[in-house]
C-alpha cells in the first residue's frame, strides 16, 4: 500500500477586499485549472500549517459543502504581498 504525505501546493486565488483592506478569498483554481468557487469563509487566524509546514493566516473554507484550510503566507521582503496555499497529499 502506497504511502501518502502532505506537500505544501501553492494556488492562483480570487481575493476581494473590502473598505477596511481586509481579504477575503473568493475562489481558487487547482493545478489542473479547475477552478473552485469559495461558498463560505468561516474562520480567519495565524496558524501554522501542521501537516505541509509553513505559517501564516489558515482561513477555514467550505467549497461545495465540504470544509477545508486555505493558508496565505506572508513574504518577508519586496513588493509581494504573499502567496496562498493548501495542504494535500502526494504518494511518495
Amino acid at each position: 500500500m502506497a504511502e501518502t504525505k502532505p506537500i505544501k501546493t501553492y494556488v492562483p486565488v480570487q481575493v476581494i477586499f473590502d473598505k477596511n483592506g481586509n481579504m477575503k478569498p473568493s475562489a481558487l483554481a487547482w493545478e489542473d485549472g479547475t477552478v473552485f468557487e469559495i461558498d463560505r469563509v468561516l474562520a480567519v487566524k495565524q496558524a501554522a500549517a501542521m501537516k505541509a509546514g509553513g505559517q501564516g493566516d489558515r482561513y477555514t473554507i467550505r467549497i461545495r459543502g465540504k470544509e477545508t484550510y486555505l493558508f496565505f503566507e506572508h513574504s518577508a521582503s519586496g513588493s509581494t504581498l504573499g502567496r496562498w496555499f493548501v495542504e494535500r497529499r502526494e504518494e511518495g
